[in-house]
């Protein structure tokens, strides 16, 4: 007799390394603590406790900067942000306003900040619109991808569409091309006409009365109002500088990067394939500008010949907490922790298809080489070793966190061993609404959409403006 009963699988996350320059403290930590003692043993002996009490104010600041925390970090690892935030304040860097008089380097994106230095070429063979950003040397393309709805799949099936994606991210891996993906999940609030107008069309008028229609016209009715139109981008990126030698056999110069990225993107494509995901195209010029201008402009209704090169916004304000941009608010949320303990694939369900909020769910994907990847095992193990043998030596307790975390570079040997990819990945969340207050609230439910995911969120303050480039826009550029 054959089982068909069959178990969902199931994932699970590493925690975030919090490994220090000692005791697992970081470096400027530390800087602050030697001040403090360096002030506070003196000031003893020299005044005893009215020499204390004199310079409270500095040993006591020098203590409060490394151990109070603000938005999940200590005050002192958030003096750089805020420091350089407030100097791009002070030089008007923090606006940004299109200048349609001002001639512009031809060929370039007018994004703000440091993605304005982006231009763009056509492919000529394949019609595709590749991006590449002299600064950080990659060269990257963005396609449309079409997939069913994986919750609905069997769990077998399930499985088996992961081991898929798996695969296509180790072929990327090992490559050894340092090519970098960016998966972007766009959710539209929908005025639900889809859901309702091929019914207003098709629908038996006559038979309306009936319980199956009037429960089906229920059904619309309450499903209209939170329903949302999804589309998911895949961007790739080629880093020019690691792909060298493959682009030399190729051609030299961006000539050959361009050939060898195609090579990339049909790679990238055959992969999708065995994780049936259909790649519906590769986004052309006016394709890219729509997708730019629909972020910056929410609601605009494109032109289908636009242009790339007058495809940024209109004005772009950045604040501490969100930025501005032509028509609408928006913020970036930082993915800070994911799910440490056992979760099915799908486990981002509630905030991917949380109602009634435009946003955007970004998940930069860096395979590593395997050589790499050892290494920075090894080096890991060796701190961690040493960060242990430190806190024996002084009598410090060892946290149940450290050993989680050195349970996690083990799981992490163990898969590379194995054959499989090691990656880094960074996860956004740019959420946009047509006013502060909306914006606001929005922030608030996704917060909450993501706590029921098991993940941790945390608000980028003082880097909105970079933050949301890299999150709402698909330019898979790299996020530190």
């Amino acid at each position: 007799m054959t089982d068909l009963s069959s178990t969902t699988p199931t994932v699970r996350f590493g925690r975030l390394p919090r490994r220090g320059f000692l005791l697992g403290l970081s470096a400027a930590r530390v800087a602050c603590l030697c001040v403090a003692i360096a002030v506070f043993v003196p000031s003893i002996f020299v005044g005893g406790a009215i020499g204390a009490a004199v310079t409270s104010p500095l040993w006591g600041g020098c203590g409060a900067l490394a151990f109070v925390r603000w938005n999940g970090r200590p005050l002192v690892e958030s003096l750089p942000t805020a420091g350089h935030f407030l100097l791009r304040h002070v030089e008007g860097q923090t606006r940004f306003r299109a200048r349609p008089a001002a001639p512009r380097p031809s060929g370039t994106l007018a994004l703000p900040g440091d993605a304005a230095a982006i231009r763009f070429l056509i492919d000529g063979e394949s019609g595709t619109a590749m991006l590449h950003d002299p600064h950080a040397h990659t060269l990257s393309a963005v396609a449309v991808v079409h997939h069913p709805a994986y919750v609905l799949l069997a769990p077998d099936e399930q499985e088996r569409r992961v081991h898929g994606w798996g695969r296509a991210l180790a072929s990327l891996a090992a490559s050894g091309t340092g090519t970098r993906v960016q998966v972007l999940e766009v959710s539209l609030p929908d005025a639900g006409r889809g859901i309702t107008g091929w019914w207003d069309l098709h629908g038996e008028k006559k038979r309306r009365g009936e319980w199956p229609i009037r429960q089906y016209e229920m059904l619309m009715r309450c499903a209209a109002p939170s329903a949302s139109t999804h589309r998911t981008l895949i961007a790739i990126s080629l880093d020019l500088k690691a792909a060298r030698t493959h682009i030399r056999q190729s051609g030299r110069g961006l000539r050959g990067g361009v050939a060898f990225l195609r090579q990339e993107m049909t790679s990238l494509e055959t992969g999708l394939r065995s994780a049936d995901l259909t790649l519906a195209t590769w986004l052309n010029e006016s394709e890219i500008a729509a997708t730019l201008r629909e972020t910056f402009e929410p609601g605009r209704d494109t032109d289908a010949t636009q242009s790339l090169a007058d495809a940024g916004p209109v004005a772009m304000d950045e604040h501490w907490g969100y930025v501005r941009h032509d028509t609408a608010f928006s913020a970036v949320l930082w993915i800070s922790e994911w799910p440490r303990v056992a979760v099915p694939p799908y486990f981002l369900h509630s905030l991917v298809f949380q109602a009634g909020i435009r946003k955007t769910l970004s998940l930069t994907i860096q395979p590593v080489p395997a050589d790499v990847a050892i290494r920075d095992i090894r080096k890991a193990k060796v701190e961690y070793a040493t960060e242990a043998a430190q806190k024996a030596k002084i009598g410090a307790i060892a946290d149940l966190s450290d050993s989680a975390e050195r349970d996690d570079v083990l799981d992490r040997e163990r898969a590379l061993i194995s054959g499989h990819a090691d990656v880094k990945f960074t996860g956004l969340v740019s959420i946009t609404a047509p006013t502060r207050e909306a914006l606001e609230g929005s922030v608030a439910e996704i917060s909450r959409a993501a706590i029921q995911c098991g993940c941790e969120t945390r608000r980028l303050y003082g880097q909105q403006a970079r933050a949301f480039v890299s999150a709402a826009l698909p330019l898979a550029r790299k996020v530190n």
